[in-house]
């Protein structure tokens, strides 16, 4: 065999090996999964088929109902708010402010910390004996309360203001690149125009960003419908099941309940969902290219 031939063969040589792995553990374990969302499993994996069985028990449990509410309430929040306040935080900084080299690494800091830390970190805020409340009220403050963490109603807001705070700066650096990559000669434009800055950005500049919004859009989706690691370290899914997402939903049936067949159902159904939102992306993203 020529020398040309192993140069071009050696690469797929060297990746084979984690290729096979990520085949195996990443996608063979996928379809085991759907697999197990067919049969009657319980506290182990059973071969028993009961074809759309778990899927109907599933969307009957009170239980995932409210995991569903619950999504639906986090992630609308997490995503509008992120989307909203890091835009907001990039055109701040898009005005060539002084010091925002010390600035953009404190807003993206956050991201660098695991969901673990940062709902660990917003517990201890949180709580009324030793956080935020307990402060005010060493102040002077003896009528402040603030007690959404032991709130059934208001609870799933402090997952939120955990999760916009640990995310939005990753959004905000998503906006600026954005931002900077505009070119300048189209605002000056605008501006000999007589556009005011409200104008130039309600009709230009954010129109051009779309393609940025719905980068972070896909990104925040699959990060809410994923989230668990954040709602254990911060609520554990309480009081009560006020803070329940289906990520945790999955674990609790799977591990707790011994139900594998419906934890399997519920992972398969929240793959399914971030698959709705990640497939028509990848699409559109791959035709744009291709035309470009």
């Amino acid at each position: 065999m020529s020398q040309k031939w192993w140069q071009q063969q050696l690469p797929k040589l060297v990746l084979s090996p984690s290729f096979a792995l990520v085949l195996f553990f990443v996608y063979g374990f996928i379809l085991y999964t759907g697999y197990l969302s067919f049969t009657d499993s319980r506290m182990f994996p059973s071969n028993e088929l009961v074809g759309f069985a778990n899927y109907e028990k599933l969307f009957a449990l009170r239980h995932w109902k409210i995991a569903i509410t619950n999504l639906g309430i986090f992630g609308g929040l997490y995503i509008g708010i992120c989307l909203v306040l890091g835009l907001m935080l990039a055109i701040f900084l898009d005005q060539k402010i002084r010091g925002e080299g010390v600035l953009r690494p404190i807003y993206l800091y956050p991201m660098a910390l695991s969901f673990i830390v940062t709902g660990t970190a917003w517990k201890w805020f949180l709580d009324p004996g030793i956080g935020v409340e307990q402060i005010v009220q060493s102040w002077g403050y003896t009528d402040f309360e603030f007690r959404w963490i032991k709130d059934r109603t208001m609870a799933i807001y402090c997952i939120v203001i955990a999760g916009v705070w640990q995310t939005s700066g990753f959004v905000m650096a998503m906006f600026l690149a954005g931002l900077r990559g505009i070119d300048g000669e189209i605002m000056k434009a605008a501006r000999v125009d007589g556009a005011s800055s409200v104008q130039l950005y309600r009709r230009i500049i954010i129109p051009m960003l779309r393609p940025i919004f719905l980068s972070a859009f896909v990104v925040l989706a699959h990060m809410a419908i994923k989230s668990y690691d954040l709602v254990i370290a911060l609520t554990n899914g309480g009081p009560g099941r006020a803070t329940e997402l289906p990520a945790t939903f999955m674990y609790s049936y799977t591990f707790t309940r011994n139900q594998m067949g419906v934890g399997a159902t519920s992972a398969m159904v929240m793959l399914m969902t971030i698959a709705a939102i990640i497939v028509p992306y990848l699409y559109s993203e791959l035709k744009g290219s291709k035309k470009s």
